[in-house]
């Protein structure tokens, strides 16, 4: 997954390259009809379209209702056994933590991965142990803005070895992202970004 991921990001132009490759050898005497059509009206409209633009905001807005992370809460004061049968229930492998009464403001991170780590493999009881006391604190915390680059999103996940990443807007928490969203904004992007090549290629512009 990891090597999947640094390969979107070390070669995320191979793909409109490819295209721009095949305009030059398609047909060498109208290379330069073609590339001052490109340059006059595709630079334009590329522009409009804006080439790995996508932002956090456009992922949040793409998950409609669930982007508002109603049921992503819980507290400092929850079990980590509620809390992961939360993370079951709705199929998510992180929670945002908040402290009692502050649903807002972010306390910390918790992830099954803590759960694995600080639970399962110290032995310790996820009934007895509250969340508090296993999360990442909010001080740890890396988190993206509604208009961070998805690219720079990724470049922070896949460097730190995260898998979620929070929202936050003025302090406050609006969203969490996984980096199952944010790998599908790219390709979603990489292949919009073909598909407008491929119309001017045809014409299409």
């Amino acid at each position: 997954m990891q090597g999947g991921i640094r390969a979107i990001l070390s070669h995320g132009n191979v793909l409109k390259n490819a295209v721009l490759q095949r305009v030059r050898v398609v047909n060498p005497v109208m290379r330069p009809l073609l590339f001052s059509r490109y340059e006059s009206v595709s630079s334009a409209r590329m522009e409009e379209h804006g080439f790995e633009s996508t932002t956090i905001s456009d992922i949040l807005k793409g998950k409609g209702k669930s982007a508002d992370g109603s049921w992503l809460w819980c507290t400092t004061d929850d079990s980590v056994y509620d809390a992961v049968k939360s993370m079951t229930q709705h199929n998510v492998g992180a929670l945002v933590v908040v402290k009692p009464g502050e649903q807002k403001s972010i306390a910390g991170i918790i992830t099954e991965r803590d759960y694995l780590r600080k639970i399962i493999v110290q032995g310790r009881s996820s009934k007895s142990t509250k969340v508090g006391d296993i999360m990442t604190e909010e001080n740890k915390l890396i988190t993206v803005t509604p208009d961070t680059k998805v690219l720079k999103a990724m470049e922070l996940m896949t460097d730190n070895r995260i898998r979620h990443i929070p929202v936050v807007d003025d302090r406050e928490m609006i969203g969490m992202v996984s980096i199952g969203d944010v790998v599908r904004a790219v390709v979603t992007e990489h292949r919009e970004e073909l598909d407008r090549l491929n119309a001017y290629i045809q014409g299409g512009y």
